[in-house]
């Protein structure tokens, strides 16, 4: 089940969509994708639903869509999980996941513009499989438990100032919290329709030409084992957001390749889960 927000920022209405990709209002149902909503989403009650003709059905051709889900209370983000990536960062593979957190305000829609900082140099981009969390997970002990807190998936760009992460002091947040850093969408996929999570495809684009091109199987720390792990240290809510790292072909890790710049294009896709596409601008 595709779960999605459309219309102008601080204005979408929840949408879903059937199997034919007709899309039905939810507004009905809940104001907002929010952790209220997700934390009592029955998929089977929601397709019958929809199956029974019970929402009205909506057009959104044309329509911004926004982040698939409403701002959330944290993002927790996994640094260098793919052996691949930090390779090509000059890091060794870490003993544990590692982790940062980027602000809430960052999640911007799957195509809205991505604003170059002022006083940035060094602007990179990071296609990563998301997780929305549906349940409150603290202190998960199985894979079994950390499968059950999950809402659904999704795209996120984690985008990076590279030169404020790296040479402002080493605080990653420094680079990863700037406006705009965290396009996510377009849908939030249910569990039952993306499968095995370490069997999708990631990809990105810059102008057309492929940058990334991964799998989640070559993660480090698969999606199960992460969640268990940060919930040993923090509690996750309905509706908070982790990422998951990115494959190799990170701008950072190919020198001599031009950092983003003002007018340059992004494209995002990962398997069963929809594309991104985003025009950087300035701030």
């Amino acid at each position: 089940m595709k779960l999605l927000r459309v219309g102008p920022p601080g204005a979408e209405r929840p949408v879903v969509l059937g199997q034919d990709g007709t899309a039905y209002d939810l507004s009905g149902r809940t104001p907002d994708l929010d952790g209220a909503f997700l934390s009592g989403l029955d998929v089977t009650e929601l397709a019958a639903a929809v199956a029974q003709g019970e929402l009205p059905v909506v057009d959104i051709a044309g329509q911004r869509i926004g982040a698939p889900v409403v701002r959330p209370g944290k993002v927790v983000c996994v640094g260098l999980n793919y052996r691949d990536h930090a390779a090509e960062a000059g890091a060794a593979i870490p003993a544990e996941p590692v982790l940062f957190l980027k602000a809430s305000n960052t999640v911007v829609g799957p195509d809205d513009e991505v604003l170059v900082p002022r006083g940035a140099t060094k602007t990179d981009y990071e296609v990563e499989l998301a997780v929305v969390i549906g349940r409150t997970a603290r202190y998960l002990e199985t894979d079994e438990e950390a499968a059950a807190v999950i809402a659904g998936y999704t795209i996120s760009n984690d985008v990076t100032e590279r030169a404020f992460q790296l040479e402002r002091g080493g605080q990653w947040d420094k680079g990863k919290c700037c406006e705009t850093f965290n396009p996510l969408g377009p849908y939030l996929v249910t569990p039952e329709e993306v499968g095995d999570p370490q069997a999708l495809e990631l990809q990105l684009w810059v102008n057309g030409e492929l940058r990334q091109d991964g799998q989640t199987a070559q993660m480090i720390f698969p999606i199960y084992p992460v969640l268990r792990y940060i919930s040993q240290f923090m509690v996750l809510e309905p509706g908070d957001v982790v990422t998951t790292g990115t494959p190799a072909g990170v701008t950072m890790g190919h020198p001599g390749t031009a950092f983003l710049q003002p007018g340059d294009v992004m494209e995002l896709a990962v398997t069963g889960l929809g594309r991104q596409r985003q025009v950087l601008g300035k701030a």
